[in-house]
């Protein structure tokens, strides 16, 4: 397995910058780094070529979408095996309202983050497709009453 080379101090302030303000120009970006366009720009291929940054994309208001509604799902599996995991794993891409899954050690197997328009969808969607992804032995749900912070890096 090939190492990553190390990211030097540039690298890691555009990647801050680049994670709160994933629109700024290259010559705002260029300023704040202290380097001129030309550096910038190719060391922002150079960590998109690498998989450091891996796309962009405008942070939309679930609100305003009618999915505003969060809950968190533990899940435990009846099989651990690697089968059983890349079973479980490759179910979940498919469900559109899993926004997040992390495996976790710890008393259960994930950790799902789903994301409907209420109780009654959320229902829908645990008893649909939650509880009958492959090997998923129980299920606790906990409902979000408020979101504090959700998104990546704080800005300042």
């Amino acid at each position: 397995m090939s190492e990553r080379p190390a990211l030097d101090g540039f690298d890691r302030k555009i990647l801050e910058i680049v994670a709160a303000e994933g629109r700024i120009s290259i010559a705002d970006l260029a300023g704040r780094v202290g380097l001129s366009k030309s550096p910038v720009q190719a060391r922002l291929r150079r960590l998109e070529a690498r998989g450091a940054i891996r796309g962009y994309r405008a942070l939309v208001d679930p609100g305003v979408l009618g999915r505003d509604h969060v809950a968190f799902v533990e899940v435990r599996l009846s099989d651990t095996r690697e089968s059983a995991l890349a079973a479980f794993n490759a179910a979940v891409l498919r469900i559109p309202e899993i926004e997040a899954c992390h495996m976790i050690a710890g008393s259960f197997d994930y950790l799902l983050k789903v994301r409907t328009g209420g109780m009654a969808t959320y229902r829908a969607a645990l008893a649909e497709h939650i509880s009958t992804l492959p090997h998923v032995a129980s299920t606790s749900t906990y409902v979000a009453m408020q979101t504090v912070k959700e998104e990546g890096f704080p800005s300042g």
